[in-house]
């Protein structure tokens, strides 16, 4: 399988949460430094992709649309995780691969992209994928996915299952190693966490 370029690729921004721990606001809308998270988002991969960007939210969609990207939303009720996001992204994309990073973790590296690839140069297979690691843990929501492992997803999802780890084990999944920047992946998920990531 040939290797993807970027004109293969469409950056996928997960914006779908029910955001339970900041109170059931809207993540990619939440302030940081003065403007939403999901401008900041944008900001930092735009540079990377240009405009091949899809926004995944279940609300706002008309906000998010001033943005100027295709939005939409879950196939599946009920705000069902990450992996509802990517079926839907696969579904609707034209590139052969995704890459998904969430609405909540600003700090994006300028080189995401480039180093996601890398992993899939020289080997790229069918069932392929690459998934950030900062050293200590996975960071699984920031993903590079081959599209034709929808038909796998989504048997996963009609099995009941959601937790994203134990889908990429049924594949070919490739380590992209961040431990040089491990801060890139500090994400907002309540509302001390914002403070502290605003005053550093």
């Amino acid at each position: 399988m040939s290797p993807p370029d970027l004109n293969d690729i469409t950056v996928v921004i997960l914006a779908g949460g029910k955001g339970r721990r900041l109170g059931g606001q809207d993540k990619g809308l939440v302030d940081y430094r003065g403007k939403p998270l999901i401008e900041h988002i944008i900001e930092a991969i735009k540079p990377q992709i240009g405009n091949n960007i899809l926004i995944n939210a279940n609300r706002n969609q008309a906000v998010y649309a001033d943005y100027g990207f295709p939005v939409i939303s879950d196939e599946l009720d009920g705000y069902q995780g990450p992996l509802a996001g990517f079926a839907s992204a696969m579904k609707t994309v034209k590139t052969r691969y995704i890459l998904t990073l969430p609405c909540d973790g600003p700090l994006v590296p300028h080189d995401l992209l480039a180093r996601m690839l890398a992993e899939v140069v020289d080997s790229a297979t069918a069932d392929t994928l690459v998934v950030a690691h900062n050293g200590d843990r996975l960071q699984p929501v920031y993903a590079l996915i081959h599209v034709n492992l929808l038909d796998s997803l989504e048997k996963f999802l009609a099995e009941g299952e959601r937790k994203i780890t134990l889908w990429y084990a049924r594949h070919n999944m490739k380590i992209a190693d961040f431990s040089d920047n491990p801060e890139a992946f500090n994400n907002i998920n309540t509302e001390e966490q914002r403070q502290i990531m605003e005053s550093n």
